[in-house]
């Protein structure tokens, strides 16, 4: 399984990328849960940049990728 630090070192500062739970091989419930938590951590090497997108399972609505810009830190 790939890990979301792989994912975002990989990328240069201010490249803008998609991070999806297919990409993670994770469910879109387990993605959204990740999602949340990454939204929440300051050091996270990444901002959000468009509304994430969502698939539909049993009527619920989950988020099952991002697009984000790299952001890395002033040292």
């Amino acid at each position: 399984m790939a890990l979301i630090e792989d994912i975002v070192n990989k990328q240069k500062d201010g490249a803008r990328f998609v991070i999806s739970a297919q990409a993670l091989r994770l469910d879109p419930e387990e993605f959204e849960t990740l999602v949340k938590m990454w939204m929440e951590d300051e050091n996270r090497g990444f901002e959000l940049a468009a509304v994430p997108h969502r698939t539909c399972i049993e009527g619920e609505f989950f988020i099952d990728r991002i697009t984000v810009t790299r952001v890395i830190a002033p040292k």
